[in-house]
């Protein structure tokens, strides 16, 4: 029996890694989709930045749309990076790594501030770096899922013959 739950919960945690993959992917484009109704906002209806993103996060709802909607409240006090922070918090748990959120935050720093041409370059620079994000992962998605599922089931089975 202890053998069984030892090769079950290492295939189960090699299958968690590959959702959690997915997971990265489907959320970054879903910012990436944000990203775009931001700056449609900003360019073509010339919203002030707190009014776009709030209308950016009531469309979306869940962390990101929260993080948008938090984003617009605190705005005039810089808080952007704060609650970029918050979606690190284990209380949220969300796949993204460190270098998404810190790319995330980085965005946050050079909004506000800057003339509208400057706030849509911003918007575009930070876009080619979400799409180069999700290229890799797009193209490496069913590689590595693969992989960390064999991985962990094959983990599994090594453990289960080292205890014997």
């Amino acid at each position: 029996i202890g053998s069984m739950l030892v090769l079950f919960s290492a295939g189960g945690f090699g299958i968690l890694s590959a959702m959690q993959w997915r997971e990265r992917l489907r959320l970054l484009e879903k910012l990436r989709q944000m990203i775009y109704f931001l700056k449609g906002e900003i360019t073509y209806s010339h919203a002030p930045l707190a009014e776009a993103l709030e209308r950016v996060g009531k469309r979306e709802a869940g962390p990101l749309g929260q993080l948008f909607t938090a984003a617009a409240e605190g705005i005039c006090r810089q808080e952007w990076r704060r609650e970029v922070q918050v979606l690190s918090s284990p209380k949220i748990r969300l796949p993204l790594t460190e270098e998404d959120l810190e790319q995330l935050a980085g965005l946050g720093e050079h909004l506000g501030y800057l003339d509208v041409d400057m706030q849509e370059r911003t918007l575009g620079l930070y876009l080619e770096q979400l799409d180069i994000s999700i290229e890799y992962l797009r193209t490496n998605q069913r590689e590595k899922c693969r992989l960390y599922t064999s991985l962990g089931i094959m983990g599994g089975m090594f453990l289960v013959i080292v205890m014997y």
